[in-house]
């Protein structure tokens, strides 16, 4: 969905476990996160991939450089209720009219089989109906994901354990 994308940002990069999946098949990635000392071993371990870091939070200010396209996996469901339109509305602002937005957050319907850590940190928890709708908020065309194991499909999204939603076409803010 991302190939041929000059520059993209992940927003809450983390490790940069994904990034150089990301890094083979555009120019360049930039992981913002807020925490430094996982950005400083990125920077260390990633060295040979075309990518770069900067310690941002996200709910506090959008990033100063421009992107083509962004993506954000395992962030929202972190990201508080009330935070949320600063999350996307950070994001945006760093996109072009016609960007592209990929978010990944784990399912409202898998929360029964989660892990007692698991919940404690997943604050946020989305619907497909509810993802779309925040999607919705700032993209003109909202296109939503399931995920079981590791096949991607547009099947029966209460049944999904993750979720992804691709935003395109950024709304004016």
């Amino acid at each position: 969905m991302l190939t041929g994308k000059k520059r993209v940002l992940e927003v809450g990069c983390g490790d940069g476990f994904g990034m150089p999946v990301v890094c083979q098949s555009v120019d360049h990635v930039h992981g913002v996160d807020f925490e430094p000392l996982l950005l400083e071993d990125n920077k260390r371990r990633l060295a040979q991939w075309p990518c770069s870091f900067s310690v941002l939070d996200i709910v506090s200010e959008p990033p100063a450089e421009r992107f083509d396209a962004a993506y954000s996996l395992d962030v929202i469901e972190h990201i508080p209720a009330a935070q949320e339109n600063a999350y996307f509305g950070n994001i945006c602002a760093a996109l072009p009219p016609a960007g592209v937005l990929i978010v990944g957050t784990p399912n409202v319907t898998a929360e029964a089989y989660a892990t007692e850590a698991s919940r404690a940190g997943h604050i946020n928890l989305k619907s497909h109906t509810a993802l779309r709708a925040a999607m919705a908020a700032h993209f003109d065309n909202v296109f939503l994901f399931s995920m079981n194991d590791e096949l991607v499909h547009t099947g029966y999204y209460p049944m999904a354990h993750y979720l992804f939603a691709v935003g395109v076409g950024r709304r004016a803010p």
